[in-house]
């Protein structure tokens, strides 16, 4: 007799376009290992239409992120806010596992990730729109001598912010192509934080924060988001490029970044064995 198993409750925190695309995905593709059992927005109508899109009963609907934390066994994080980091602490202080999407909010929280480790739970970091993670990661801090992450974006793709404002930079107003950022992973992600979680994505998996350069260009006549990865060390030299159709739902987000989310919490509920 097959032996029953226990279905993972999964809570939503944030239900714009990406979150709403996880949501889908996990009642559709993951339905036999987990089923949501809470959405919680800041903004209310966005849960609300959440759960009309998905019929889902309107009790998922959690008027607190307390009360969504309380009702999860593990949480996927996918808001764009200030609070986002004390967020993610309140959810791993609850010993809850969660997925993060908002990468850049954690690249300078290591006491995030000691207290998952104490709590023995996990943070889970989708590669997100790029290629190449598998090798960064497994070559190691010690064998990187330097990376360089080029991010070609339409400006539909980016966000006006202070910073080009003060640069008098209007990336709506361009007729070609212009670098409009070359400078450190810190720096990239706190004047471009919407628009860069790959660039934390790459300092954690490689761990080298301070020899990676982040260099952003924009034009009219970029169609894709696109990651160009250089990456240079004792272990020879890696390349990559990968050229990102643009998320349905939201313009300044990858369509890969959503996938490899999705295919994240596939192989964490369900992982794959090979050779056996």
């Amino acid at each position: 007799m097959k032996r029953k198993t226990k279905k993972l409750k999964i809570g939503f925190i944030g239900c714009g376009a990406i979150g709403s695309r996880l949501a889908k995905s996990v009642k559709e593709e993951l339905k036999s290992f987990c089923k949501i059992s809470g959405l919680y927005d800041v903004a209310f109508e966005k849960p609300q239409k959440l759960i009309k899109g998905l019929k889902l009963p309107k009790t998922l609907i959690k008027k607190s992120l307390p009360d969504l934390i309380q009702s999860c066994d593990f949480i996927v994080e996918a808001i764009a806010s200030n609070e986002t980091t004390t967020i993610i602490r309140q959810v791993v202080h609850a010993k809850k596992g969660i997925l993060i999407m908002s990468v850049g909010k954690v690249l300078n929280s290591p006491g995030v990730f000691k207290l998952a480790k104490k709590n023995q739970t996990v943070i889970l970091i989708p590669s997100g729109a790029i290629s190449g993670l598998d090798v960064i990661k497994s070559v190691g801090a010690k064998n990187i001598s330097n990376i360089t992450l080029t991010t070609r974006k339409p400006p539909s793709g980016l966000s006006q912010s202070n910073y080009l404002t003060k640069k008098g930079i209007n990336i709506h107003a361009l007729k070609g192509e212009a670098v409009i950022f070359d400078g450190s992973v810190d720096q990239a992600v706190r004047l471009f934080p919407r628009n860069i979680n790959v660039a934390a994505t790459i300092a954690l998996a490689s761990g080298i924060k301070d020899k990676i350069r982040i260099r952003i260009i924009t034009s009219p006549k970029f169609k894709v988001n696109s990651h160009e990865i250089e990456v240079f060390g004792k272990f020879g030299h890696l390349t990559t490029r990968t050229d990102n159709v643009v998320c349905p739902d939201n313009p300044k987000t990858s369509y890969l970044a959503a996938l490899s989310a999705v295919e994240t919490l596939k192989q964490f509920f369900n992982p794959i064995k090979i050779g056996t």
